[in-house]
C-alpha cells in the first residue's frame, strides 16, 4: 500500500474545503417596523369587536319573552316574502 498517494489525495480535498465565513461585523443598522394607517384602523376595530358582546340583548329580549310567552306573531307573507328571498338568492 503506497501512503504517499493518499496523503496527496488527502491535501487535494483539504485544499478544496470551504473556509469558514469570517463572523459579520456589526453595523449601526437596526430593523424597523412600521405599521399603516389602515393596519391601525384594523387594530382599533379588532379590539372593539372583541369588546362587543356576541348578543345583543336589548333586541333579542323583548323576541324571546313573545316567544316564551305565546304572543309572538309572524305574518304569513312576510314570512313567504323573506323565504322566497332566500331561495332566489341561493339559486343565483
Amino acid at each position: 500500500m503506497r501512503i504517499d498517494a493518499y496523503t496527496q489525495v488527502t491535501q487535494l480535498y483539504n485544499n478544496t474545503k470551504v473556509k469558514s465565513a469570517a463572523k459579520p461585523t456589526k453595523t449601526g443598522f437596526s430593523d424597523a417596523v412600521q405599521i399603516s394607517s389602515f393596519g391601525k384602523d384594523y387594530q382599533v376595530a379588532k379590539k372593539a369587536v372583541a369588546g362587543a358582546p356576541d348578543m345583543r340583548d336589548d333586541l333579542v329580549n323583548p323576541i324571546k319573552t313573545a316567544v316564551q310567552n305565546g304572543t309572538y306573531d309572524v305574518s304569513d307573507s312576510d314570512f313567504a316574502d323573506k323565504l322566497l328571498e332566500k331561495y332566489s338568492s341561493i339559486l343565483g
